[in-house]
């Protein structure tokens, strides 16, 4: 009896239970259908497409201010610093002595070579005097030997005349007319004035030799002269060379400026730097009051740089200020191999010296006339692994269309290609779309 109501309560449990789990079933199949239903119906979006705008193309970048001229001021000059007079924060003028080295070796080298001077200067006169007493010598054997050739004519006449009398005479006494006694008087007048002819000969022939002598003394006495004078020459560029020495003891400014380092006190022992940046710098000097403003372009926009280019540059240390409105003046023209970026310069007026040199700034600049560019919102364009693509809608149904993008404005990005104007897209959606999906355009 009691078997068989155990075997009625368990056939019955089993009925109840499969009662359940067909209805249970029942419902889950329901609620499939449901959700298959729900999720093939379209998503509401809305539609946006391309509109042509005038636009002028800019990028923007950061900026950092440089002082105009930045310089680090060394000494030419070994010695010990005497006096310093200016230090840091000073705006100095050009040519203002920022500090003095003491240099007394050099000061006693100047005193050597002024008396040097003085030296070859008293060679030089006595050089002179020189030259013009071999000018006299010169014109006075110039003078013997005049007067010796002029003997020498007067000496020939009377030899002449001496021989006309001797033939004559010779001629008398072969004829007997005149006593041989006669005929040897007038031979020995002849024979003495031929001696004497021979011996104004020999002066015209002193004479000349006298002359040559003169003339290369006195081309000696004018030699002598010239080595004076080179050496008063040397020794007066030998003391031009040490003072220009004695001048870089005086440190001056080499332009206005700020000082903006200083590294030397009194009594500091300074060396000379003989290299090109070697040696500790004394002073650090910047031109402030006009600056230069560096701007790093990329590369894609490096191309439509041009001098004279509009730039608008804002800092944040004067956020209520407007924007400063300057020009590219100069860039580079070629790309940084490291950053692919093109260096572009604007100098910027800076009286008030509060643009400070190593502040930070943005700039704006504007890349030429403005032109026409098809341009979509950026909220419409969808970025991923660096490339761009939108949802274009044809009869309600999604396609995937990758685009080339190029100026952003901020609020709008230009596309180059991959849409044709008039092109429909799906404005900003959370969703992400397939081709092929079907969606529902909001009116």
């Amino acid at each position: 009896m009691y078997m068989k109501s155990r075997q009625a309560l368990i056939k019955s449990l089993s009925i109840s239970a499969l009662s359940m789990s067909a209805a249970l079933t029942g419902c889950s199949v329901e609620t499939d259908v449901t959700h298959l239903k729900k999720s093939s119906q379209p998503v509401p979006v809305e539609m946006i497409s391309m509109t042509q705008e005038q636009i002028a193309r800019t990028t923007t970048q950061p900026a950092t201010v440089l002082p105009f001229y930045q310089t680090e001021i060394r000494a030419k000059v070994s010695g010990y610093v005497k006096e310093v007079k200016a230090d840091i924060g000073d705006y100095v003028k050009q040519d203002t002595i920022l500090a003095v080295i003491d240099v007394p070796e050099l000061q006693k080298q100047r005193q050597i070579i002024e008396a040097r001077i003085s030296q070859n200067e008293s060679e030089e006169k006595r050089a002179e005097a020189g030259i013009q007493l071999s000018q006299a010598n010169v014109q006075s054997a110039e003078a013997r030997l005049l007067q010796a050739k002029s003997e020498l004519n007067r000496t020939k006449a009377l030899v002449a005349a001496a021989e006309a009398e001797f033939d004559r005479t010779s001629d008398l006494v072969q004829r007997r007319s005149l006593e041989s006694r006669v005929l040897d008087e007038v031979r020995k007048k002849r024979d003495s004035e031929l001696a004497n002819q021979q011996t104004v000969s020999s002066a015209i022939n002193s004479a000349s030799a006298d002359v040559v002598v003169a003339r290369a003394k006195q081309k000696s006495a004018e030699a002598d002269l010239q080595v004076a004078k080179s050496q008063t020459s040397i020794a007066r560029h030998q003391l031009e060379e040490l003072d220009v020495l004695l001048n870089y003891a005086t440190i001056k400014a080499p332009f206005s400026g700020m000082i903006t380092g200083r590294t030397v006190n009194p009594g500091d022992l300074v060396r000379e730097g003989n290299e090109v940046g070697k040696g500790e710098p004394l002073f650090e000097i910047d031109q402030i009051e006009k600056v230069r403003v560096e701007i790093p372009v990329p590369e894609i926009e490096a191309a439509f740089i041009s001098r004279g280019d509009v730039v608008k540059l804002s800092f944040p240390s004067f956020p209520a200020e407007e924007e400063l409105k300057v020009a590219v003046t100069r860039f580079t023209g070629k790309l940084d191999p490291h950053t692919r970026t093109m260096l572009v310069e604007a100098e910027v007026p800076n009286p008030s010296r509060k643009l400070i040199p190593g502040m930070f700034g943005q700039a704006t600049i504007s890349l030429g006339s403005p032109a026409a560019a098809n341009m979509l919102p950026a909220r419409a364009i969808r970025f991923e692994g660096g490339k761009a693509f939108v949802y274009a809608v044809t009869d309600d149904v999604v396609s995937v269309v990758p685009v080339t993008t190029g100026m952003d404005n901020g609020n709008s990005i230009e596309i180059l290609s991959g849409l044709q104007p008039g092109q429909k897209v799906v404005d900003a959606h959370l969703k992400r779309f397939k081709t092929g999906e079907k969606v529902a355009p909001i009116q």
